[in-house]
């Protein structure tokens, strides 16, 4: 599946006619971004039922090459959505949620009054350049709801 900002992720359903179900009503959303604007990809499960070769159809060279770049970019861009899923999926893991109490948290850490350890949160940006001019260290790596819960 590929939701309109070319997020690109997988979905099960139990027939067609239950995605269109639950595409209608709003159900399936990108697990990136949340959009529930989503549309298939081609798929192409391969049965091989004998040895033949495939048929090759010669392109023409502009063509092929557009083909080429096209795909470079779609590899690319699963790969870089890949590393941000790991990354997020590890900071949720090796962190404790302190939501609204960031800042306040951050400076404790900071300031040796509770044991550290790794944090994420929510703050302001008033509270995040505050935080930076007091020489605390954090980053800002947005995650959005559905990364919170399971993903099935």
């Amino acid at each position: 599946l590929c939701c309109d900002r070319e997020h690109r992720f997988e979905g099960w359903f139990a027939s067609a006619q239950d995605y269109e179900s639950q595409l209608a009503r709003d159900l399936v959303a990108c697990p990136v971004c949340e959009s529930t604007e989503i549309r298939k990809l081609l798929s192409a499960p391969r049965i091989n039922k004998g040895a033949r070769a495939p048929v090759v159809v010669p392109q023409p060279e502009s063509q092929a090459s557009e083909v080429a770049l096209h795909s470079k970019h779609t590899e690319q861009a699963e790969f870089i959505q890949k590393m941000w899923f790991e990354t997020a999926r590890k900071i949720i893991r090796d962190t404790d949620d302190v939501g609204d109490a960031f800042a306040e948290e951050a400076r404790k850490i900071h300031y040796a009054e509770v044991p550290a350890r790794g944090i994420r949160g929510v703050t302001t940006a008033e509270q995040a350049l505050e935080l930076a001019e007091e020489g605390v260290d954090i980053f800002a790596f947005p995650l959005p709801a559905a990364l919170k819960e399971p993903l099935q």
